[in-house]
């Protein structure tokens, strides 16, 4: 793989706008936009290119130099990630099974070991060194105050990387002493056809479900079995067995299981008032059916049922009796007359 493709086409704009002024780039930048469009990618890039030794004439990475080495075996001096504990570093991957191990914040302790990293002298006699952070809203209050301190007072040739899915939680304190840069999304053609590079089937169809997010639809591609499954039982409606629909959707992990529900009765509710699925483009015929024998008033007590489930996700609940209760509620939807 080339240096260039470690970016997404839809990014090489920006790409070209930051190499340009790379001998004057701000000690922080703010990378922002809906997950799911590369931006940690862009930021990994970023970084690897800022510390090579011999970037080629793009200003990408050469990928076979010292620096460079250690980038990929996860061991520069001069480079620290910072995410939350125990999380998955990517930022669209699918949610874990477990999801009650996964932890969101990024604590003071690992914002003042990075405080120990910033007095060392660079490896480089460039003297640059980087800090990656994401995402930035993984920032507790404690974390996020101390973080505030380095950049108030940034040590020299330091520069922040700090990638954010919902900028809108940040400090605005820490976003005041960052360059904002608004990562590009994709458009539709340029999303299919990056999709299509990849080999994703029926990519219209995951871009939809992905809400327009290119690499969330790549990586539901690539374990879209057990949702596909799920989604036939769910298009059942009153035949769906509610027991295998709760051992299925336990598998996936409750967070994930609720954003599955959640989606659904969204395009549910919306064939209900004769608009078409937004996520499910093909279990659409399935949904308007299943709208004309619904009843809408325990369909909103349901997806309330569903924000309180997904609101508790992480706690230790016995989740599989608790989406036993909710797909039962569920069948039961659909025990009325069909409407005219």
């Amino acid at each position: 793989m080339s240096q260039q493709a470690m970016i997404f086409p839809w990014q090489h704009r920006v790409w070209a706008g930051l190499i340009a002024q790379k001998k004057t780039l701000p000690h922080a930048m703010l990378l922002r936009g809906p997950a799911g469009i590369g931006k940690l990618q862009f930021a990994q890039a970023l970084s690897k290119a800022l510390l090579c030794q011999h970037p080629d004439e793009d200003g990408h990475a050469c990928g076979v130099c010292a620096s460079c080495g250690w980038f990929a075996q996860g061991s520069h001096p001069d480079f620290r990630l910072l995410a939350p504990e125990q999380d998955q570093v990517d930022e669209d991957a699918p949610a874990p099974a477990k999801a009650s191990t996964r932890k969101t914040q990024i604590s003071v302790a690992q914002v003042r070991e990075l405080g120990g990293f910033l007095e060392l002298s660079s490896h480089h006699n460039e003297g640059i060194r980087i800090a990656l952070i994401c995402p930035a809203e993984g920032l507790n209050v404690a974390s996020a105050n101390a973080l505030l301190k380095m950049l108030e007072e940034p040590p020299p040739g330091v520069v922040f990387l700090l990638v954010a899915h919902q900028p809108q939680r940040l400090l605005p304190t820490i976003t005041s002493r960052c360059r904002k840069v608004d990562m590009p999304v994709p458009d539709m053609q340029g999303a299919l056809a990056w999709l299509s590079e990849q080999g994703v089937d029926q990519a219209e169809v995951r871009l939809a479900y992905a809400g327009g997010s290119p690499m969330v639809a790549r990586d539901q591609a690539e374990a879209s079995k057990p949702l596909e499954l799920i989604l036939s039982q769910l298009a059942r409606g009153a035949g769906a067995d509610a027991y295998s629909l709760a051992t299925m959707l336990n598998a996936i992990g409750m967070a994930e299981a609720m954003r599955v529900m959640q989606k659904w009765l969204y395009d549910l509710l919306a064939c209900r008032f004769a608009v078409q699925a937004r996520y499910h483009i093909l279990h659409n015929a399935a949904l308007q059916a299943l709208a004309k024998s619904v009843d809408l008033a325990q369909m909103l007590e349901l997806q309330r049922k569903l924000d309180d489930a997904y609101r508790s996700a992480t706690h230790p609940l016995n989740n599989e009796l608790q989406l036993e209760s909710l797909m039962l509620q569920y069948v039961q939807l659909f025990n009325v007359k069909t409407r005219t």
